[in-house]
């Protein structure tokens, strides 16, 4: 939300899809993350063991981030960042700390283990995100999963962003990813949610085996 300068609160439309797009979106998502978790299993177990192996430690990594509605939501990955990834943070060089605030991503992040570069690169950092679409508080097509501080970037946005659930891959991921800025990942965010329909969603999908096997704008 906005307010302009007579005093009026403005924020962005929000389109609401109907209740059959939730109910096949919903199904979906059941269906395909429980087959991807099944299928998966065997790769879950061999990055768990390289992790453990280049950088000791808890394989997996929960961060909290925007859910529907604002809600606070523990989203699951891979870890890619050295155990005391909070303390490297406060080492940052004045350049690296500027471009971390603006874009909230470091190009050449210090953090990232040699592992975790090979997992952000082909997105397999992000599989065990299949476990919160399987609950229900992220689903496989929809807007990025940000923290809070980041809501504030989306301006008059920001309602309308948090219309919608979070997604393991969107618009923004088929879009250039990290290659982007970030009013253009707001955007992006927004044309999704403008135009949300379960063929958009097919469609992103396939596009997201496509960009992932090409291991384009990732980082």
């Amino acid at each position: 939300m906005e307010i302009d300068v007579n005093g009026k609160i403005e924020s962005a439309v929000i389109n609401q899809p109907s209740q059959l797009y939730f109910f096949i979106k919903r199904i979906l998502d059941i269906i395909l993350s429980f087959v991807g978790i099944i299928l998966c299993l065997p790769i879950f177990l061999v990055i768990s063991i390289a992790i453990i192996i280049d950088s000791p430690g808890n394989p997996f990594f929960s961060h909290k981030r925007l859910g529907l509605n604002g809600k606070i939501i523990k989203v699951y990955k891979f870890r890619s960042m050295y155990k005391n990834a909070e303390e490297m943070l406060k080492k940052l060089t004045p350049e690296q700390k500027k471009e971390f605030e603006e874009n909230f991503k470091l190009k050449d992040d210090p953090r990232i283990t040699k592992v975790g570069a090979f997992l952000r690169k082909t997105s397999l950092d992000e599989l065990p995100q299949l476990f919160n679409i399987l609950i229900g508080n992220m689903t496989i097509v929809g807007p990025r999963p940000i923290v809070e501080k980041e809501l504030e970037k989306y301006g008059i946005y920001a309602e309308k962003f948090l219309s919608a659930k979070p997604g393991l891959t969107g618009l923004w991921q088929v879009s250039g990813r990290s290659d982007t800025t970030y009013e253009e990942r707001v955007m992006l965010d927004m044309e999704y949610i403008d135009n949300r329909s379960i063929l958009n969603d097919i469609i992103i999908i396939f596009k997201t085996i496509l960009v992932v096997f090409k291991k384009s704008g990732a980082y």
